[in-house]
């Protein structure tokens, strides 16, 4: 299926997100604040557009890996980094067993991809292992907003997206199913608490972009002792959850776009 919408794939996305899309991967990077001149893996990197962005914010002397199971959307981002002079290594790779020892990045991305993977548990577990204590886990994916934008943006996704998308690309059921896969995933806090089960994480954040449509959620990688803490995030819109030695810290930073 991602073969097949390779060709028009980053066309889709500036049509049927308005361009958004752009904004949400430049507000990624920024949330995460990756480190000058460090190491960042992209996975299910796609065409490369969070890869790119990452190789703007690390400079000249960082370096930065994109990988993906799809040969065609490797391709495709390795055109663009010629053309582009952005220099990111593309690698065809499994994002379930990632082919790095441990600690090897600062962070490790994923965008929109994330819903899409048989285990998204184990890949984020995997996502964890390759960077270092206190690196960086981001996952930028896609919500269900609610209250006044709930039902137009179900009725866009339903009846407009896989329209467009099919006119743009050629296949209008390959964009049912990412519709369908988007309605279905966990958001918001339950995507987090998927995100605190892994064990991994000593601190855990969440920004909700665009009155929900996406999420950024952002795990500092802990020592390999980190356990989920015992009690529940707070209400919508809280603070910060305080952390103990063994407990996880989860704050709700302010929503943006």
């Amino acid at each position: 299926m991602f073969a097949r919408i390779a060709p028009g794939y980053d066309r889709a996305n500036t049509v049927l997100s308005w361009g958004m899309h752009h904004r949400w991967r430049r507000r990624a990077v920024a949330f995460c604040q990756p480190p000058k001149s460090g190491s960042v893996l992209d996975v299910a990197t796609g065409t490369g557009d969070l890869a790119f962005e990452f190789r703007r914010a690390v400079g000249s002397k960082g370096h930065v890996v994109g990988v993906d199971f799809c040969a065609p959307m490797i391709e495709r981002a390795r055109a663009k980094s010629r053309r582009s002079g952005l220099n990111v290594e593309f690698l065809e790779g499994d994002a379930l067993n990632l082919p790095w020892p441990d600690g090897t990045f600062d962070v490790a991305s994923i965008a929109f991809g994330v819903r899409n993977v048989d285990d998204p548990k184990r890949c984020l577990d995997e996502m964890a292992r390759v960077v270092r204590p206190g690196g960086r886990v981001l996952v930028l994916e896609f919500g269900q907003p609610e209250g006044l934008l709930s039902l137009p943006y179900k009725g866009y996704s339903r009846l407009v997206l896989p329209v467009v998308g099919g006119i743009v690309t050629g296949q209008k059921g390959a964009y049912d199913y990412l519709r369908r896969t988007a309605a279905a995933f966990p958001s918001g806090d339950r995507f987090a608490d998927i995100m605190e089960s892994t064990g991994r994480f000593c601190d855990v954040r969440v920004v909700e972009l665009s009155g929900g449509i996406a999420y950024l959620y952002l795990g500092v990688v802990g020592d390999g002792l980190t356990r989920r803490a015992p009690a529940r995030a707070g209400p919508r819109g809280a603070a910060s959850r305080s952390a103990s030695a063994a407990g996880v810290r989860r704050a709700r930073a302010a929503a943006g776009t």
